[in-house]
């Protein structure tokens, strides 16, 4: 009995010696397709991810292409818009200019007829009067009359200046170039009341000798010689020292 169990007992064993070392190959298989098929899972993983990281990637790059095309856009918009504002900007400033010029050009025509009608002082025969534009022209413009030679125009002017301004600062100057403009016209009897009237009224005046031998002058016109002789005596008597009183004391030399 003994003899018989163990011979198969060394077989068993040695069956299992050799059937061990092909088990363990078997398990080494397996792991290595499991590793393999682990790492193409992952590698599956890893190229979805990166597709989808790149998707991503891809759409963000277009959506800043899209916003900097927007910006730009919009960047070309408010250059548009400043240019023209600038243009806008430089029409009001040559329209402001414009309206400066012409309100500068308005105020010195306001300030020129202003002037034109404020009250003026002048100097006439010696004496600072104070008139009014138009009496001043009105003035001036029959005196020019006169010296140009029209002693009936000028008349006309001095007598009209006369009833307008009576109170004008001018009133004894145009009486005396009255009796002057008169006496041109031979109207010697106008010239004589003309002169009277001027010597009443301002005997001080700086043409009052010359208006007293304009005076005498008129009488002798009128054959008035003795009327001449006292006025050419007052004259002398009055102003002695006049060139007018000169020309009288020469003149009752001839009358008397």
């Amino acid at each position: 009995m003994r003899v018989s169990v163990l011979p198969r007992a060394l077989a068993l064993a040695a069956c299992l010696a050799c059937s061990l070392p092909s088990q363990a190959g078997l398990f080494d298989d397996d792991e290595a397709r499991k590793a393999i098929l682990d790492l193409r899972t992952r590698l599956d993983e890893t190229r979805s991810q990166n597709v989808a990281a790149q998707r991503q990637l891809t759409e963000q790059i277009q959506t800043l292409q899209r916003s900097l095309l927007d910006l730009n856009n919009q960047n070309e918009q408010l250059k548009a818009e400043l240019a023209r504002l600038r243009g806008q900007l430089e029409t009001m400033q040559r329209d402001l200019s414009d309206v400066q010029r012409r309100q500068k050009d308005m105020t010195q025509v306001v300030d020129e007829r202003m002037k034109r009608l404020e009250p003026q002082q002048v100097t006439v025969d010696g004496k600072d009067i104070t008139v009014e534009p138009d009496e001043k022209r009105a003035y001036e413009e029959a005196i020019a009359v006169l010296r140009s030679g029209d002693f009936e125009k000028a008349a006309g002017a001095l007598q009209t200046f006369l009833r307008r301004w009576p109170q004008s600062g001018y009133t004894d100057s145009a009486r005396y170039w009255l009796g002057n403009a008169q006496y041109g016209l031979r109207a010697y009897k106008d010239a004589l009341a003309t002169f009277r009237q001027f010597l009443a009224a301002a005997p001080d005046h700086l043409r009052a000798p010359e208006a007293l031998l304009a005076l005498a002058n008129c009488q002798v016109e009128l054959k008035d010689t003795k009327g001449a002789r006292r006025s050419l005596d007052e004259l002398v008597k009055q102003y002695p020292k006049s060139e007018a009183a000169v020309a009288a004391r020469e003149r009752l030399a001839v009358l008397r």
